[in-house]
């Protein structure tokens, strides 16, 4: 008694969760300013009502055909010419109200349906939207995998409510209480009482046993995210899987998830057949029950042979939605939960947002200045401490520093993706948090270490710095990025897709695509984070001579490992442990004999047991 009492407010908050999810899908439904959606709306509804009255119209016209059939049987063949109209008419009227209750279900289906999918195609954009606004952060710290199953789900799960909470579990509800006053009407109370308590203990066993089930459908949930999320990991990192001979140990992982899914699904299997069991016990006893009184008034002379005709067609009529009632509460209940996991993606608060009277940065010369900034991702480890330095319009400056020093860091607060704790990042003298969001990143072009395409077409992807470029941009981006013959020499050329994650096309290949599609962007700062830390060193010679022309008259920010690439830069600084330990140019720097000059020699004689000595230019 103990467990079952502290599980009532578990099930009261589950109850007060569903509602609020479902007050959450009403706005969708009635949305403001639709006058179109809304006319659907209060169409249907009207609709439906139709629907059901000419359903439970429908066994009325059938017992009267019964009734003067006994009748006609009765009083003997002489009257059977003026008898025989009547059974027809009525039948005829059968008929036609059957075939209107039809109609008017279409035409609900009709009216609703382009209701349904704009709220679905409305709650799917928004929640994708609001991902893209969602932080860095929280896509580091969720696997998408599992991300996308959730929204999957959801969307599924709005559509199954929609379609049979409002026009299967509402109208049966409906259609409940309109035989219940019928069969009061047309005999007792008693008729009423039976059907509405033979009703009201399906309802409270399948809600009860439901409960009880649901945990397994629950577990199945979990388990199914998990084996997803595995598969795609697996399969994202297919090259990594391959080089290190793991498949078997993928596939154990793999099996472990669907193992737990397999002893889930059956848990849930065996207790659905508990309730089935349950539910059909309950069905037959009110069938019972009714049909012997029915059967005792016809033999009292209470009830004609159409009465008892007409309370089996009616409980025959109520059993049909009855039975499918289970199964859509079940569906239903699964369906809220699916949406509550969607709905709550929707409250995850925005990390970064613009303030309410954010500029965007307008044609900006591209003056860009880090002023004394402090940033940590956990607040207990800061990463920067106190990196101040500014970029001139059209100067180059750059970064270097050991793996872990912050450089990758800055190029995430230069796009915004977090706000520095301390200090400001300002572009043309205005602080980033001052203005939008969207001309911050306009007005910043990257190229980084490890470009990812989509799988899609070389020409999409180049495209994707500016969407709406002309064939002709596209291409002359490429040119420039000295690309564009690869590409022509492709059997399929521009249209060639460059597959997951452009596995298609070599570490050289992906680079000069992402330099493509930041000279289609045309942005007035660049920023190159270890863009060809992992090329070989003829291929990183080559996206170098292709960096520097894009580069010219763009303010650049140069963020490397290799110093060979950063000799020519107008200023370079060396962050070591967060903070900025030297700054100079290369000659300089040198000179001074500290912590660059020793990275220099370090990398030089590195290069040089490799045999792969690179020269450096004069400091001139």
């Amino acid at each position: 008694m103990a467990a079952d009492t502290s599980s009532q407010p578990d099930a009261k908050a589950r109850r007060g969760v569903q509602f609020r999810t479902l007050r959450t899908m009403l706005p969708y439904l009635w949305p403001a300013g639709r006058t179109d959606v809304r006319t659907r709306v209060v169409g249907a509804m009207i609709a439906l009502a139709l629907a059901k009255g000419a359903n439970v119209t429908v066994p009325i016209f059938y017992k009267r055909a019964v009734d003067a059939l006994d009748i006609q049987g009765s009083e003997g063949a002489a009257m059977t010419a003026g008898i025989v109209a009547i059974p027809i008419a009525l039948l005829a009227g059968y008929g036609l109200t059957r075939l209107l209750a039809v109609v008017f279900q279409e035409i609900r289906e009709a009216l609703f349906a382009r209701v349904a999918q704009t709220a679905i195609r409305t709650v799917a954009l928004r929640t994708f939207e609001h991902l893209h606004a969602l932080s860095l952060r929280f896509h580091l710290e969720r696997q998408t995998g599992g991300l996308s199953r959730v929204i999957e789900r959801g969307v599924k799960g709005i559509e199954f409510v929609l379609n049979f909470m409002l026009f299967n579990i509402i109208p049966t509800l409906l259609e409940i209480g309109l035989v219940c006053v019928i069969l009061w009407g047309l005999f007792d109370i008693s008729f009423a009482a039976v059907t509405f308590a033979t009703i009201a203990g399906y309802i409270a066993y399948t809600l009860i046993v439901t409960e009880w089930r649901l945990k397994f459908r629950r577990e199945m949930n979990d388990s199914d995210t998990n084996a997803n999320t595995k598969a795609i990991d697996s399969l994202i990192n297919y090259e990594t899987v391959k080089y290190f001979g793991n498949e078997g140990h993928e596939a154990q992982r793999y099996d472990s998830a669907l193992k737990r899914y397999e002893n889930a699904a059956v848990r849930s299997t065996v207790s659905l057949s508990v309730v089935n069991v349950g539910q059909g016990g309950i069905i037959a006893l009110g069938l019972v029950v009714l049909m012997l009184m029915a059967a005792n008034g016809v033999a009292a002379g209470t009830m004609t042979l159409g009465d008892f005709v007409l309370v089996n067609t009616y409980l025959i009529q109520l059993y049909l939605p009855l039975n499918f009632l289970g199964f859509v509460y079940r569906q239903i209940r699964q369906s809220l939960t699916d949406m509550e996991d969607m709905f709550q993606l929707l409250n995850v608060p925005q990390e970064v947002m613009d303030k309410p009277d954010a500029q965007p940065l307008r044609a900006p010369e591209g003056k860009l200045s880090f002023s004394h900034v402090d940033f940590g991702y956990d607040p207990r480890r800061p990463i920067l401490k106190d990196v101040d330095f500014t970029v001139d319009p059209g100067k180059t400056l750059a970064i270097v520093g050991p793996s872990g020093a912050g450089k990758s860091t800055i190029s995430r607060l230069l796009f915004r993706f977090y706000d520095p704790s301390g200090g400001s990042v300002r572009i043309d003298g205005i602080d980033l948090r001052d203005a939008t969001q969207d001309s911050v990143r306009a007005a910043v072009g990257i190229v980084p270490q490890d470009t990812v395409l989509f799988n899609d077409t070389v020409e999409y992807n180049i495209g994707y710095g500016r969407p709406g470029a002309t064939p002709e941009e596209i291409r002359e981006a490429a040119r420039l990025a000295r690309i564009h013959d690869f590409v022509e020499s492709l059997p399929d050329g521009y249209r060639t897709t460059v597959g997951e994650r452009g596995l298609k096309l070599s570490g050289g290949e992906k680079q000069r695509v992402a330099i493509a599609r930041a000279i289609l962007k045309s942005p007035q700062i660049l920023l190159f984070d270890e863009a060809t830390s992992a090329l070989d060193t003829a291929t990183e010679r080559e996206i170098q001579k292709s960096l520097r022309e894009v580069s010219k008259g763009r303010t650049t920010l140069v963020i490397a490992h290799r110093l060979s690439t950063v000799v020519d830069a107008d200023e370079i600084i060396v962050l070591e442990s967060g903070r900025i330990a030297e700054r100079g140019t290369h000659a300089t720097l040198l000179a001074d004999g500290g912590v660059y000059a020793d990275m220099w020699r370090r990398q030089q004689e590195g290069e040089e047991g490799d045999g792969v000595a690179l020269s450096a230019p004069s400091p001139g």
